[in-house]
């Protein structure tokens, strides 16, 4: 199956931009999926947003041995040709385990819909066993996440920070009744009854911009509304509790093959 590429999320520049750039990492390591996050995953670029890069890599599996293992990890900010792109890349094997443990910024890696790149076979071997191995312990990562990001933006308020909050609760929320998901806030906000268009409209003219003492506190009750939910959902989610036995087992089994292949390759 050949995944879709999403290069439509961004200018003819910026996409020119990620692809030279990510055919240099290429040569340092073999990604199954180079996720685009940040705004533009989240609907709300803005012209000054970076390339959110986050990638899975599978290392070559006798740097995964011995006494000094080597797992291949890399994070790098860079500006390329006006445009700044932050880049990082988690090994398999961790990714995974965070799977279990309900990581959401692995899940999305994954399971989200802006894909750069990848490796067409690996991916869509794992994605049907990360979404059967999906859990309640994802409310932990979403909620205390979004409480973060609240904080961040009690203490400087700008569009960006309340929207941020906004997507992070949503998602939550959404994986936690449907076991999809869906990062876009454009698309969560309708169906929760929030009216973020204006908000959306300010942080799209730039990163930083401002947002008044009062506009805050208008916002403070469907902020804590929207987190409140998240833990809401867990309680009546369709989602197990934590992984199956099963599911766990072929995670594990799918990943020795992986390394398996590594090796011989």
């Amino acid at each position: 199956m050949t995944i879709a590429r999403r290069f439509d999320v961004v200018t003819p520049h910026q996409a020119a931009v990620a692809q030279a750039y990510l055919a240099e990492r290429a040569r340092e390591r073999h990604h199954l999926v180079v996720y685009l996050s940040g705004a533009h995953a989240y609907g709300f670029p803005s012209p000054d947003s970076d390339l959110d890069l986050k990638c899975v890599h599978v290392a070559p599996t006798g740097d995964l041995i011995g006494l000094t293992v080597r797992e291949g990890g890399a994070e790098q900010m860079t500006v390329i040709d006006g445009v700044e792109v932050d880049y990082g890349s988690n090994e398999l094997g961790g990714v995974l385990r965070g799977v279990l443990t309900g990581n959401g910024n692995y899940l999305e890696r994954l399971l989200g819909a802006l894909v750069l790149d990848a490796d067409d076979a690996l991916l869509t071997a794992a994605r049907p066993l990360v979404q059967a191995a999906l859990s309640r312990r994802v409310a932990r990562h979403y909620g205390g996440f979004a409480r973060a990001q609240l904080a961040a933006a009690e203490a400087t308020p700008t569009a960006k920070k309340v929207l941020y909050v906004l997507r992070t609760a949503c998602t939550g929320r959404h994986l936690l009744e449907t076991g999809a998901v869906e990062t876009d806030l454009t698309a969560l906000a309708p169906g929760y009854g929030l009216d973020v268009g204006e908000l959306i409209a300010r942080k799209r003219t730039g990163e930083r911009v401002a947002l008044a003492g009062a506009e805050l506190a208008a916002w403070r009750a469907a902020l804590a509304a929207a987190i409140a939910v998240v833990d809401e959902a867990a309680a009546r989610s369709p989602l197990p509790v934590e992984p199956s036995a099963a599911a766990t087992a072929d995670l594990d089994a799918w990943l020795r093959e992986v390394r398996r292949r590594a090796w011989d390759a």
